[in-house]
């Protein structure tokens, strides 16, 4: 998983029809400095500006059960907080 913040939402009226009922949000990651924005389907319910863990990949499809599903990343948690050691922090 990733930590991603929710930046914004994604309208699309053609699309796969797979896609259908799935709500599309706009998450950013930032690794190493390089912030990365991407779209994932949304399964709990979270709005713009909130923390969220983000699955990607093959695992993103079988949270959904949907094998041939075209996602490959879906927000499977909001955060409420994060606790890191200062000295991972480097």
């Amino acid at each position: 998983m990733i930590i991603a913040k929710v930046i914004g939402n994604v309208w699309a009226t053609k699309k796969d029809e797979k896609l259908n009922g799935h709500k599309l949000l706009v998450v950013q990651t930032n690794s190493a400095g390089h912030p990365e924005n991407l779209v994932a389907a949304d399964i709990i319910g979270a709005g713009v500006g909130e923390d969220v863990l983000v699955t990607k990949g093959s695992v993103a499809r079988n949270v959904l059960r949907e094998k041939d599903s075209p996602i490959d990343a879906v927000v499977v948690g909001i955060i409420d907080s994060v606790e890191v050691d200062e000295k991972f922090l480097k």
